[in-house]
C-alpha cells in the first residue's frame, strides 16, 4: 500500500511540474538526488564494512567474550528460558554491545544470527513457540490458514533490539 502512495505522490509531483513548465528543474533534481543517493550508499557501505570488521576483530580477540560474560546477568534476567551455554547468548550479547556503541549496521548480522539460533532452539525444544502452528478463526467461526508463532525469547529480543540504547552514535558521527 505504501508503494502506491509513494508512486502517486511522485506522479502528482511530475504532472504538477509539467503543467507549470518546470520539467527541466524536475529532471535536474532527479539526477542530483540520484547522484547523492549513490554517494550516500558508498559512504554507508564503507562505514558498515569498518564497524562489522572491527566487531569481527573484537570477537576473534576475545573482547566480545569478556563483554558477553559481563552482560551475562542481564541476558539471564531478560531471557530466563535460554540455556546458559547456548550460542544465541553470544549473538544477543554482541548485538547489545554493538547497539550500545551505536554501531547500528554491526548489530544486524548478530541480530539475524541470534534469531536463527533462537529458532533452532525452539525447533529442538519442539514446544509451543516458533514451531507451533496455530489456527486463525475468522468472524464467521471458520478456521483459516495456520501460521507460526514467535517464541518468548524471540519477542523479547525483538523488543530489546528495537528499543536499543545508543550511547555513542558512531554512524551519525561518520556522516559529518
Amino acid at each position: 500500500m505504501l508503494n502506491y502512495i509513494w508512486a502517486a505522490m511522485i506522479a502528482v509531483g511530475i504532472i504538477f511540474g509539467a503543467v507549470n513548465g518546470n520539467m527541466k528543474e524536475i529532471t535536474e533534481a532527479a539526477l542530483n538526488s540520484a547522484g547523492e543517493a549513490v554517494s550516500l550508499c558508498i559512504a554507508t557501505a564503507g562505514v558498515m564494512a569498518l564497524w562489522v570488521g572491527l566487531m569481527e576483530v573484537a570477537e576473534s580477540s576475545g573482547l566480545i567474550l569478556k563483554l558477553t560474560n559481563m552482560l551475562s546477568p542481564f541476558v539471564s534476567f531478560m531471557f530466563p528460558g535460554l540455556p546458559k551455554r547456548h550460542r544465541a547468548r553470544d549473538y544477543i550479547s554482541m548485538n547489545i554491545i554493538a547497539n550500545i556503541l551505536g554501531l547500528g549496521w554491526a548489530c544486524t548480522p548478530a541480530g539475524l544470527k541470534a534469531m536463527e539460533e533462537l529458532a533452532k532452539l525452539e525447533a529442538e525444544r519442539g514446544t509451543a513457540g516458533y514451531v507451533a502452528e496455530y489456527q486463525r478463526v475468522n468472524a464467521a467461526g471458520e478456521k483459516s490458514k495456520s501460521g507460526r508463532v514467535a517464541s518468548n525469547e524471540m519477542c523479547t529480543f525483538l523488543i530489546l533490539n528495537i528499543s536499543s540504547l545508543q550511547l555513542i552514535p558512531v554512524n551519525m558521527i561518520a556522516y559529518e
